[in-house]
């Protein structure tokens, strides 16, 4: 993985390379000669000075005078040429440009990529396709958005799943015990379940939908579910995320220990374990009990007590964050942090993750352009609450009608803010880990530009690259099945219409004797059952190095997206593992919303070489477009 350029030298490196292609300077003539190792060169540029009058050669969109470009996406904040300045100096602009635009342009670019490549930093190609990519769902011109609001658990705060998830399942099953549920001899089990299921709590399930809403796997407390099982139970009904009575989508790794406690007791149920006092229970009761028992954990504060007490037990640090943050506010955005946690909590977790990891003693806050605590998401989107403004460090509090930059407030919404900053809607960019409070409501109701942060990207990605070899030849045998059992309908075809005295499909088929054609049909299904015998087991194991119950997050069987991959897609503008990827690109990035493959390049390899004669149907994209490229580079090398 390419090393990430620091905050100082990627806007060094993006300044001086433009100045020097404006004023037809040699690109790597911009940069000294220090002597330095290759080594060390892949993690600094050398510190050089720009003129200022070279800086006025510039001028930046504003936005009275933005316009929409060839994709749809403002304008606001592009840099653009002064001509009238470079006149000045004898510079003619564009002029001096010498041949096509074409030809300059393949020019220049491999001049980048060469440089790029040589300072260490990653192209916005390369860094897409990696682990750590910011991956694209609707183009995205980041130099326009104005503000950037961030959450903070699980966004900005990454925890220790097994450990914060362990805690709060453990005082969890304490509050259990308390209201007189068998709970002796359960264990903490992060395995069970993975983001993006969904409890169906009238049938005590966890299950897991394609994007349309067909039940793909499911488990019953915690017992898979056979494939007929699920199809008896599931057939005939989708999974509806509205119906909200039944129905809970397992948003944020938040989600991880209430699912793993539910589906526990949910066996302690059908045992016949749960007393009698504790009253009549059906799964709905139970699931209701279990998120007041969870409820209680955290809103009587032991459980993040203990997390403040001692934090690095809990927190996961990433060094590159905060740099990540500061380019952005140099780069003039307003940082916003909008956190359902209270102000204690979100004081001491901040100082722990973030002041040593600044510089110039900066403090987290300065970070910030507006703190919103107790926030109240989603209901921070939908509606309007009193805000009030935290003015001590003990975190009292007085009523405000209006935020003021660099204040921090509790409550409010989000009409306030953009009250306050005076920018609305695609202007503002939020990032967050919950697909629905934080993406979808913040999209829906005030069209917000949207980025979801989900860690186990990063797992997944390096679990497809992993698998790849199973996966082509379940894909090569699969297709196999394909050819033959195509052959073996014609076939069948044949024979029916030879029963009812009329002609076959073909000169060749109507040829056929009865014999020849009986006995090459026999030998075709004998094959396609050895088939199935083959492919079943592998399908059953595919995205075991993921989830060995669930397999892929991504995926829903072979062939189709999760339904958690298309609540991204829908909800989400863009998509990645960590905020700090933002490091790999630049607060002036463009994003653009990638071609969605139709052939996967392990399909169509392993379709060659059954046979050339073949028509093509068009085959499903992957969930993740950068696996398919890292298949691509792979057959290529």
């Amino acid at each position: 993985m390419a090393v990430a350029a620091t905050t100082t030298t990627a806007i060094a490196a993006t300044t001086t390379t433009a100045i020097a292609a404006y004023f037809n300077t040699p690109l790597r003539s911009v940069f000294c000669d220090t002597g330095i190792s290759n080594t060390t060169r892949r993690s600094m540029l050398c510190r050089c000075t720009v003129d200022e009058k070279a800086a006025q050669a510039f001028c930046l969109t504003s936005s009275n005078k933005c316009d929409v470009d060839y994709l749809g996406q403002s304008t606001k904040g592009d840099l653009n040429v002064n001509f009238d300045y470079l006149r000045v100096f004898g510079d003619d602009g564009p002029a001096a440009l010498e041949g096509p635009i074409e030809k300059v342009a393949k020019v220049e670019a491999e001049e980048a990529g060469d440089l790029l490549r040589q300072l260490g930093i990653p192209d916005p190609f390369s860094a897409r396709h990696s682990p750590r990519g910011i991956f694209c769902s609707r183009t995205l011109n980041l130099r326009s958005i104005s503000a950037i609001g961030y959450d903070m658990d699980y966004t900005l705060m990454h925890y220790n799943v097994r450990a914060w998830e362990g805690r709060a399942y453990d005082y969890c099953m304490e509050n259990l015990r308390n209201m007189g549920f068998p709970v002796d001899g359960l264990a903490f089990d992060p395995d069970l379940v993975i983001r993006g299921l969904v409890i169906d709590k009238e049938k005590g399930n966890l299950v897991k939908a394609d994007r349309f809403g067909y039940v793909k796997r499911a488990m019953h407390g915690t017992k898979m579910l056979s494939t007929r099982a699920v199809s008896e139970i599931y057939g005939r009904e989708l999974v509806d995320l509205r119906k909200e009575a039944r129905w809970e989508f397992l948003n944020t790794f938040f989600s991880v220990s209430e699912a793993v406690v539910y589906m526990q007791m949910v066996d302690r149920l059908d045992e016949g374990a749960v007393a009698s006092e504790v009253g009549p229970l059906d799964y709905k009761g139970l699931y209701k009990a279990v998120g007041k028992a969870l409820f209680r954990a955290h809103v009587e504060g032991q459980l993040k007590s203990e997390i403040m007490s001692r934090p690095e037990l809990f927190v996961d640090p990433d060094p590159e964050l905060p740099l990540t943050l500061l380019d952005q506010k140099e780069a003039g955005k307003k940082l916003l942090l909008i956190t359902n946690s209270d102000y204690h909590y979100t004081d001491k977790m901040m100082q722990h993750s973030f002041n040593r990891f600044l510089p110039n003693d900066m403090g987290w806050r300065d970070l910030f352009d507006m703190v919103i605590v107790s926030a109240r998401k989603p209901e921070f989107f939908q509606m309007s609450h009193p805000m009030y403004e935290v003015v001590t460090g003990e975190g009292l509090m007085r009523p405000c009608f209006k935020a003021h930059t660099g204040g921090l407030y509790s409550g409010g919404s989000a009409q306030m803010v953009e009250n306050s900053l005076g920018i609305h809607g695609d202007e503002i960019l939020y990032v967050g880990d919950h697909i629905y409070t934080d993406v979808s409501q913040s999209k829906v109701h005030l069209r917000w530009r949207t980025a979801l942060i989900c860690r186990e990207l990063e797992e997944e990605y390096s679990a497809l690259i992993s698998s790849r070899g199973l996966r082509a030849t379940l894909i090569e045998l699969v297709n196999q099945k394909e050819v033959i059992g195509d052959l073996f309908n014609q076939l069948r075809l044949a024979l029916q219409r030879r029963t009812k005295g009329r002609a076959a499909q073909t000169l060749a088929a109507t040829k056929m004797d009865d014999q020849e054609l009986t006995e090459s049909m026999q030998k075709l299904l004998i094959v396609m059952q050895k088939l199935d015998e083959e492919i079943a087991p592998m399908l059953e194991s595919d995205g075991e190095l993921f989830n060995k119950r669930w397999g892929f997050l991504s995926r829903a069987g072979l062939w189709d997206k999760s339904h958690l991959m298309r609540q991204i897609e829908k909800y989400a503008d863009i998509y990645t593992s960590r905020v700090s990827n933002f490091l790999y690109y630049t607060p002036f990035m463009y994003f653009r919303s990638q071609e969605q493959f139709a052939d996967d390049i392990e399909n169509l390899l392993a379709l060659q070489q059954l046979t050339t004669q073949l028509c093509y149907a068009e085959i499903p994209t992957l969930a993740h477009d950068s696996y398919s490229f890292y298949c691509t580079q792979s057959y290529e090398d």
